[in-house]
């Protein structure tokens, strides 16, 4: 499961929202294992893999927000800055 929270403050108003999704790996041989962790890959990532990187190899099943993963669920913030400043994808902003 990988959890982000997004908090967006405009003036007086806070929204907080979180996203949750869930990735599957297929199981894994120690020697795969092994060689993904020799890549240094994994090192600074939460989770200990890059669904980005060499950890895509691994990944059977994802179920939500793709970017979540990465880091930002985009969908999540674009919803919470909607209802925040309706106008603000405008291009006069």
């Amino acid at each position: 499961y990988v959890y982000t929270g997004v908090t967006v403050i405009q003036g007086d108003k806070t929204v907080t929202r979180h996203e949750v999704t869930t990735v599957s790996f297929r199981d894994l041989d120690p020697q795969e294992i092994d060689n993904y962790i020799a890549t240094g890959e994994p090192m600074d990532k939460a989770g200990a893999y890059g669904i980005q990187g060499g950890a895509a190899l691994f990944a059977q099943k994802m179920h939500g927000d793709y970017y979540n993963v990465m880091g930002l669920p985009v969908c999540r913030l674009h919803e919470i800055l909607t209802q925040l400043a309706p106008d603000y994808m405008e291009d006069d902003q």
